[in-house]
């Protein structure tokens, strides 16, 4: 699809999911129809019962996928005969134990391992060709994902009480900076950064632009207009966040009620583009979250030399040995002159 349609379908769809929220609180009460309750109760709840029932139904459609064959992704030396080397790296990309495997899916999920060691194709002089390495996109990819992280972990202030001492230190880990107050949260402004970063990468790059649909961009818009909201009410229209506290603990208590003094309609903007992404998340590329673990690709030992993968899916099928099959026709491969392997006992004549 073309670049500039797909950022138009994105665009338009982040839009709309704006001025839903804006209409419905803003605009709405001055026709004398009050439906706060429907952004702040109803879609919240409705979007984690999508997400939560959208990711148990992806988790058990993978579970219960055949793998007929042992298929993990390596790029070193398999574990073999005793006079070949492999070492501690040899464990960890080609992992023979389920030790080894473990130890790469630690560092796959929590440092992006295979991303870091990514290369990418450029043309030189010529018809020659050169591997260059790939480093800002793990930057870009980890510094999102973790900080998104970080952002997520903050706001559990909002849904406990007391709030975790966890989420205290990471508060004064984030804000360790303070400028300006309120303080500061170095997370949002790198969430923000690294979503743009990755959102640019799939503009300007060729190879990148070429393959991207809006299903690639949907979700960095998202993103960025979740983060943008966020921004504007900590920094600009000052929310009410006491409001916003008796709010969210009316949710996760199941004792829901809008607060009699109200909330910006900015917090419910933002609060009904979260909900859009979760009840967004279980169909998307973003469920790579819960994939990564179920991926044959990783979560396999490399033992096909030492091992016999059978596919536990295969039907059973009831075989014919070669005993069965001679038994059944050994006077006739007798009779043709062909090989068996038990003879014919000799028969007595009998008076």
């Amino acid at each position: 699809m073309n670049i500039v349609l797909s950022l138009i379908v994105s665009g338009l769809a982040i839009s709309a999911l704006v001025v839903i929220p804006f209409a419905g609180v803003w605009a709405a009460p001055f026709y004398g129809v009050h439906i706060e309750w429907l952004f702040g109760i109803v879609i919240p709840y409705l979007a984690a019962i999508t997400f939560f029932v959208g990711m148990i139904y992806r988790v058990v459609k993978w579970a219960k996928s055949p793998v007929p064959f042992r298929i993990p992704t390596t790029c070193s030396q398999q574990k073999s005969l005793p006079w070949i080397k492999y070492d501690y790296v040899d464990k960890l990309d080609n992992p023979s134990t389920r030790l080894g495997v473990w130890g790469r899916m630690i560092l796959e999920v929590l440092f992006f391992r295979s991303l870091f060691r990514n290369t990418r194709l450029q043309y030189g002089e010529g018809q020659s060709i050169k591997y260059t390495s790939s480093k800002w996109l793990w930057i870009g990819a980890i510094g999102f994902h973790y900080t998104f992280l970080v952002v997520i972990i903050r706001h559990l202030r909002f849904f406990t009480e007391p709030m975790p001492f966890f989420v205290k230190i990471i508060e004064n880990v984030d804000g360790f900076f303070q400028i300006f107050l309120p303080t500061a949260y170095q997370s949002g402004l790198l969430l923000g950064a690294a979503a743009t970063f990755l959102l640019l990468r799939r503009v300007l790059i060729p190879q990148v632009r070429y393959v991207s649909l809006p299903a690639d961009y949907f979700p960095l818009f998202l993103i960025l207009t979740i983060a943008g909201t966020g921004i504007l009410m900590r920094y600009v229209l000052k929310t009410d966040v006491v409001s916003i506290k008796e709010l969210t603990m009316g949710l996760v208590s199941f004792s829901p009620k809008i607060p009699e003094g109200g909330i910006s309609v900015v917090f419910y903007i933002h609060l009904f583009l979260v909900s859009a992404l979760f009840a967004y998340f279980p169909f998307s590329k973003l469920v790579h979250m819960g994939g990564v673990f179920l991926s044959p690709t990783r979560n396999l030992e490399n033992n096909n030399r030492a091992v016999r993968h059978i596919n536990p899916w295969n039907p059973k099928v009831k075989i014919h040995t070669y005993e069965e099959y001679e038994d059944d026709f050994r006077e006739k491969m007798i009779g043709a002159g062909l090989p068996v392997e038990k003879k014919v006992a000799p028969t007595e004549n009998k008076e």
